[in-house]
């Protein structure tokens, strides 16, 4: 049974799925301030000003004005694309990320290239 899983956790499959659980679970929150504190600032002055992350359209007649946050707590529907964009950069950070790491993984163990 232990040579079965131990060619099991030698496939590449396996070996590539876990090598992305963990480097996603580990850079989460690097990710997360990136993005939150480096990115969204840079993009918020580019837009005169606005905290990218509370970028919002009221769909429910919700008012104009505030943060993202309080306009969640009101009744109604909104659409925060603020939000949605940064889970967009973030998800792209990670997953970079991962192909970087699978990449040379996939070099130290000599896997040949696909055509």
């Amino acid at each position: 049974m232990f040579k079965e899983f131990k060619e099991f956790v030698n496939q590449g499959n396996a070996l590539d799925l876990a090598v992305g659980v963990l480097i996603g679970a580990a850079f989460g929150k690097i990710v997360n301030s990136l993005v939150a504190d480096i990115i969204n600032p840079i993009v918020g002055l580019a837009l005169g000003g606005t905290d990218f992350r509370n970028l919002y359209i009221p769909l429910s007649g919700q008012p104009a004005g505030l943060a993202l946050e309080e306009v969640r707590k009101l009744p109604g529907a909104v659409l925060a694309y603020g939000a949605f964009v940064n889970t967009v950069i973030e998800f792209f950070i990670v997953a970079f990320s991962i192909f970087l790491v699978v990449r040379q993984i996939n070099k130290w163990r000599g896997t040949p290239k696909k055509a």
